[in-house]
């Protein structure tokens, strides 16, 4: 859980750094971390933000995990702002966005 907690942190961090000299400012954060779960909700002055919520699932079990739920949104290179959303489970990383390419049905 706590690696889960570091790298969620280290993710929105990295997806906050300015790909520039621009430097963005935080205009709004924020969180909260319990034993079971966790929250965070945050928003830069270039555009950026994030949110997710995870939930520890099966507790005590040997089936626990956690099941997150969140998205974030950047503005490109090419001046469009992308937005992601996602669950995280244990069925796995499941983006979904406009701008993202969708299998085709089997």
């Amino acid at each position: 859980m706590k690696f889960l907690i570091v790298f969620v942190a280290l993710f929105a961090l990295a997806l906050a750094a300015p790909a520039d000299k621009d430097k963005a400012s935080i205009v709004r954060s924020e969180s909260d971390v319990g034993p079971e779960s966790f929250k965070y909700d945050w928003e830069t002055s270039d555009g950026q933000s994030a949110q997710a919520a995870g939930q520890l699932k099966n507790i005590g079990s040997e089936d626990e995990a956690i099941s997150v739920q969140g998205s974030y949104k950047f503005v490109g290179d090419d001046g469009v702002t992308y937005e992601v959303t996602y669950i995280a489970d244990e069925n796995g990383f499941q983006p979904q966005g406009a701008h993202l390419p969708v299998a085709p049905e089997a």
